[in-house]
């Protein structure tokens, strides 16, 4: 594990870019970026493109370790280079952006009132590539629709479970058990869920270090004592379909929660645009969540 990269997720100042759409909402992606599906036949154009519109981001002189942290990656992603560099080597020798992995693999059908990972094939091979290929974390994303405890509690054992394999493998995990926000039990959701992500912090080693990320929570400072747990590296927010607007809003009455945004992030990028109003437009959003995060 890196020690200057563990320093910083801990301690310094900023957000994390999700830059990991993979194949069902890279369609969307490339949607939102003014690329409809006729400009690509097969699969295989379509990575291309939405790898151009990462290495865009990635690239601007706007996307600086100023205000970025982090950038979680697609495995495709992972897989490319930028400048001839691999991803993950660009984003951390050049940028100063430490990088993560998403290796969940979509979710399951709704069961229990939540959806599950589904299962991850081949889940060491992939955590050894991500080590060579000098990533530092990994995330996996779960959903919770309403307030089962059975479901959530199921949730939980999942991430926790995969958690302690990549720790195994010199990784750090960001578990991610979203609860929906248009839930109409959300904060019991999120009671629920706080409890269960205590309880299974308190079965890990003491060396142990994870990451949350989770919905910007209905109770205003709600993960507050998470962030308190000495086995939590940091806890990070997901826009969870907010616009970049509200969720910043929300964002910003929360002490010590960071962004981990998306969507919210890429919101009105366009593959039209010139190189001059692109930078403009994401140099105007990170400046915007880096401030809603600094609370």
């Amino acid at each position: 594990m890196n020690k200057e990269q563990l320093n910083r997720m801990g301690n310094g100042k900023g957000f994390i870019a999700a830059l990991d759409q993979s194949g069902g909402s890279t369609p969307k992606a490339l949607m939102q970026y003014g690329i409809s599906p006729e400009a690509y036949t097969n699969e295989g154009e379509m990575y291309s493109l939405v790898h151009a519109m990462r290495t865009r981001i990635i690239t601007s002189p706007a996307f600086t370790s100023d205000y970025i942290l982090g950038a979680i990656l697609f495995e495709n992603t992972m897989d490319r280079t930028i400048e001839d560099l691999n991803t993950a080597d660009y984003l951390w020798d050049k940028k100063g952006i430490v990088p993560f992995l998403k290796i969940d693999k979509g979710l399951a059908e709704l069961k229990d009132g939540v959806q599950l990972m589904r299962p991850i094939p081949q889940l060491e091979a992939l955590l050894q590539r991500a080590v060579k290929r000098n990533i530092f974390g990994t995330k996996m994303r779960s959903v919770i629709k309403n307030a089962n405890p059975a479901g959530i509690k199921e949730i939980v054992d999942q991430q926790f479970e995969l958690a302690k394999t990549i720790i195994n493998d010199g990784l750090v995990p960001i578990i991610e058990p979203e609860v929906d926000i248009h839930s109409k039990d959300k904060e019991l959701s999120e009671e629920i869920l706080k409890k269960e992500i205590f309880e299974h912090l308190s079965a890990l080693g003491s060396s142990a270090r994870v990451m949350c990320k989770l919905s910007i929570p209905t109770r205003v400072d709600f993960y507050a004592d998470l962030m308190k747990e000495p086995r939590i590296l940091r806890v990070v927010a997901l826009s969870g379909g907010y616009s970049q607007t509200e969720a910043n809003r929300l964002l910003a009455k929360n002490h010590g929660l960071i962004a981990s945004f998306s969507r919210a992030l890429s919101q009105g990028l366009q593959y039209q645009q010139t190189n001059q109003e692109f930078d403009a437009m994401i140099a105007n959003s990170i400046k915007a969540i880096y401030e809603a995060s600094l609370t």
